[in-house]
């Protein structure tokens, strides 16, 4: 992949040039990882958060939630930040609110005040994937290089691996210096993400307007102000699906209508319906994502805590079961990431998913280990198949303008699947995760396989991304 990746140019007006610049990688690698390793080292900190502050788990919680309902609120909020002004000035913001929140984490005197660090958080993280996926597409655009796949493919791994190491280094940092050690590593960070950003992140100009008027009028806050009031409402319901508070879901359709409404009418549209909705293959994708998300997370979710509760594991032994489902998604990304084409990667993801879920049904209570690692392995196939291809899909499906937006919204998605992966466990394992609450899980998850490979096989413009970059590739190389 370093082959591939060449030095920035100043001379940017003197035409393209060969490789992308490998000073971006840097940057963009420890941008777009302070999300995923906010999202999972925060697993092995309630337990010892809740002791401190006297806190039962269905308040904890809330320190998962919070970081979720800000981060899918945030994610294309930032990212059209990031389409309308470049992405130097939002990744510096984004990355020293970051600290700002490490700061208030470390010291927080209470469980509210802890919670407003995740949300601070959540907003702080949402800059670095946006950014990053501009900053590929600007380098595309200078380079000529229409897909960037070596790039891409360092990305998804990125953000896998963090996934991998972040409840081991939270488990380290608890045992040096506490729960507090587990928010305070967000500063050094976030100080090499400054640094970092500054150093090497070029000014690059955005799609704002320059003809005199304010810049605050390039951005469409009451847009922005609906999307949050209608996601908000929504995610708050599907964490408490069970309480019955269906006024929530009335605010959700009322904010979303009102949502549409802004949008088709908005000069300069936060997230443009006509285009999106003319973009019908853009549209599947996202669908893709949440259908993805809920089957990957409720599997995370369910079958971690079964382990536990169902076969009596312990929480080490639960977490080393885990491994093999990241380390076989890094190899399958690392392996399969140079292929453009997306459509093969997520039929095989999608049969996958079916398989894993399928064998879920027959783990009992005293099923040997080595079923649980069979299980596992078989996961991590479209575990690192699906999130690659539907990041290269958005890549390649998205408006080159609204390339941040547009993927600030398939984390959005992705973080949809998740919350509702959340409260399917809820539903299904009650007061307890046992076999007959894993087994109607299954169901669940199968149900959702099944939905997300029949959305890929009707979905044929996905033959036409990746297979055109191979042909012009080939034909590249056979020229002289």
């Amino acid at each position: 992949m370093t082959r591939a990746l060449k030095r920035w140019r100043p001379e940017r007006d003197k035409g393209p040039a060969q490789g992308f610049d490998r000073r971006l990688l840097a940057p963009m690698m420890t941008g777009a990882a302070l999300n995923p390793v906010n999202s999972s080292i925060i697993s092995v900190s309630l337990v010892p958060i809740g002791a401190a502050f006297g806190a039962p788990p269905a308040q904890t919680a809330w320190l998962i939630s919070a970081l979720y309902l800000a981060t899918a609120i945030g994610q294309p909020v930032m990212g059209r930040l990031i389409d309308l002004f470049g992405p130097r000035r939002l990744f510096l913001a984004g990355t020293a609110l970051t600290g700002i929140a490490g700061v208030l984490g470390m010291l927080a005197p209470s469980l509210g005040v802890l919670v407003a660090a995740r949300v601070l958080l959540g907003f702080g993280t949402c800059a670095g994937y946006p950014s990053a996926m501009y900053l590929i597409r600007s380098e595309a655009r200078r380079t000529g290089e229409k897909s960037p796949a070596g790039v891409l493919t360092a990305l998804a791994i990125t953000t896998q691996t963090i996934a991998v190491v972040g409840p081991s280094v939270g488990g380290l940092l608890v045992g040096i210096g506490g729960w507090r050690a587990t928010l305070a590593v967000n500063i050094p960070l976030a100080l090499l993400g400054l640094y970092l950003g500054a150093r090497r992140i070029p000014a690059l100009p955005g799609t704002a307007r320059t003809d005199g008027r304010p810049w605050v009028r390039s951005l469409d806050l009451p847009g922005m102000g609906l999307f949050a009031v209608a996601l908000s409402c929504l995610l708050l319901f599907l964490m408490d699906i069970g309480s019955g508070d269906w006024y929530l879901l009335v605010l959700t359709l009322a904010a979303g209508a009102g949502f549409t409404w802004r949008e088709l009418r908005a000069e300069e549209p936060f997230i443009d319906v006509r285009v999106l909705g003319g973009n019908l293959p853009l549209v599947a994708t996202y669908g893709r994502a949440l259908l993805c998300y809920v089957v990957t997370y409720a599997f995370l979710y369910g079958f971690t805590q079964w382990t536990e509760q169902g076969r009596g594991l312990s929480a080490s032994q639960a977490g080393l079961v885990q491994l093999p489902l990241f380390a076989t998604g890094i190899a399958v990304s690392a392996l399969t990431g140079r292929r453009q084409a997306v459509r093969g990667k997520l039929l095989v993801g999608a049969a996958g998913q079916i398989a894993a879920c399928a064998l879920l049904l027959l783990l009992h209570g005293d099923s040997p280990v080595w079923m649980l690692l069979a299980v596992v392995v078989v996961l991590g196939v479209p575990q690192g198949l699906n999130g690659l291809a539907l990041q290269n899909a958005v890549y390649h499906q998205a408006d080159a303008d609204r390339i941040g937006s547009s993927a600030g919204l398939l984390r959005t998605f992705g973080y949809l699947g998740a919350i509702t992966a959340s409260a399917a466990n809820g539903a299904f394992f009650g007061q307890r995760a046992d076999t007959p609450g894993l087994h109607h899980l299954a169901w669940f998850m199968l149900a959702a396989g099944v939905l997300f490979l029949a959305v890929t096989v009707a979905d044929r413009s996905l033959r036409r991304i990746g297979e055109s970059s191979e042909n012009d590739s080939q034909n590249d190389e056979e020229s002289p």
